[in-house]
């Protein structure tokens, strides 16, 4: 749908949401028929869940029996500054999240948010964080990446179908509106305790990434598929290739509830994916050959229903020696507990830099999940073992590109504002409770 500028709405609305601000956010919501989001509760802290990251139930289903994921994206990385946070900083910050979450209802059409905590800023306490935290500064995790640390104190992640939603909780966070979504907001913004560092966007969903492919990465004659959510052509985040939000929760210890969230910035080199590699030979390397000879995947992939039938492959080494080729879903196979991964993907593209690109958000219970998927991703055994190159005909490895990575703690509800690395000890170092 075009507005009366003869512009795409859709289109318009992810530039708003890269371009950022209030500017933005009044042209945008001065296009085309205003949106209308109803309001959350008046008391967000007891209406919803002490699991930061449960949106599941609050996502709808796509046509495929998948959840569907909001389409519009924005992190803010937070920089702290020096010492360690008071109580009144921890007021001001839960303050300001609770003041966007009373504006709009917690669905995909409202918003959905987490705030996370990187170890650099955990490193400004006393207290080590509990034993039953595994994070880890981050690090390159295969030969051919050198990633630079992602390396704020926190993370913001707003989420939301409607581009106008995420742009006015921003704005709201930094104390920049009085009132959202007809909700009057409090004297209390992020930026009273922090610094916001940067803007990061994103875009996931059927046509968004062929309405913004004319960014480098991917070839001048438009190649990524109308119907195609991601820039790569295919469909990835099927139920069935997903854990459940129970599997990637911490279960002990005073961050129980809470679970680990690792963000990696991805660039992407599409010439070769669509100028010389065949649907066949996409299809091969983003699910298995055996899909590929078999005219498994139709379009999109969306046929497949909830089921990626990764099980139908074959084992990768013996793809690999026999074709030359081994899949990136295939490879992912190994790593599953109870048949199902270990990792939650909650992953998006961006044009953040004029360059097509992946924010790669995943949620686990112990950073030492993601390590594991990562190696299995990177297939040396099959490298060492066969014809398959480092990168080449690898998987999707040699269309990626790793620049940054951070590891981040996402607290449960009760401790998302300015949290101590070790709620069970007192700054005083004494035992604070059980």
């Amino acid at each position: 749908m075009s507005d009366s500028h003869g512009i795409d709405r859709r289109e318009f609305v992810k530039s708003a949401v890269a371009i950022g601000g209030a500017a933005a956010l009044s042209a945008c919501l001065n296009r085309g028929p205003e949106i209308d989001v109803p309001r959350g509760p008046e008391a967000p802290g007891s209406a919803f869940p002490e699991r930061q990251h449960a949106w599941n139930e609050f996502l709808p289903t796509t046509e495929a029996g998948n959840n569907h994921h909001p389409r519009h994206r924005v992190l803010l990385p937070l920089d702290y500054g020096e010492g360690t946070p008071t109580d009144a900083e921890r007021e001001t910050v839960e303050a300001a999240l609770s003041g966007v979450e009373r504006a709009y209802e917690r669905s995909a059409a409202g918003l959905l948010l987490t705030v996370s905590y990187s170890p650099y800023y955990f490193d400004r306490f006393d207290a080590d964080l509990p034993e039953s935290v595994d994070l880890p500064e981050p690090r390159a995790l295969s030969s051919f990446e050198d990633p630079d640390p992602d390396d704020p104190d926190a993370i913001v992640h707003l989420a939301s179908d409607h581009g106008e939603v995420v742009m006015g909780a921003e704005e709201a966070l930094k104390g920049e509106l009085d009132e959202l979504n007809g909700v009057s907001q409090p004297d209390a913004a992020l930026t009273d305790a922090f610094t916001v560092r940067e803007r990061r966007t994103g875009f996931i969903g059927d046509g968004l990434p062929a309405e913004n492919q004319d960014v480098d990465g991917v070839p001048d004659d438009g190649p990524v598929p109308e119907d195609a959510p991601l820039y790569m052509g295919f469909e990835s985040a099927y139920e069935g290739n997903q854990p459940t939000e129970d599997r990637v929760t911490i279960q002990s210890g005073p961050f129980a509830g809470g679970t680990t969230q690792q963000i990696s910035t991805l660039t992407l080199n599409l010439t070769q994916w669509y100028e010389q590699d065949s649907r066949e030979q996409r299809v091969a390397k983003m699910f298995c050959p055996h899909h590929a000879e078999n005219d498994v995947v139709e379009d999109a992939g969306e046929n497949l229903g909830t089921d990626p039938r990764m099980d139908d492959c074959a084992d990768p080494m013996d793809s690999a020696r026999r074709d030359g080729v081994v899949g990136h879903g295939q490879k992912m196979v190994d790593v599953r507990e109870d048949d199902a991964p270990i990792i939650l993907r909650r992953d998006f593209d961006s044009t953040d830099q004029g360059r097509a690109g992946v924010h790669f958000l995943s949620l686990q219970r112990e950073i030492a999940d993601f390590v594991t998927t990562r190696e299995a991703m990177n297939g040396e055994e099959i490298d060492r073992n066969s014809a398959v190159g480092q990168r080449t005909n690898n998987g999707i490895l040699q269309y990626i590109n790793t620049v940054r990575r951070g590891n981040f703690l996402v607290p449960p509800r009760s401790l998302r504002a300015l949290p101590p690395a070790n709620p069970e000890v007192a700054e005083d170092g004494e035992v604070a409770h059980a």
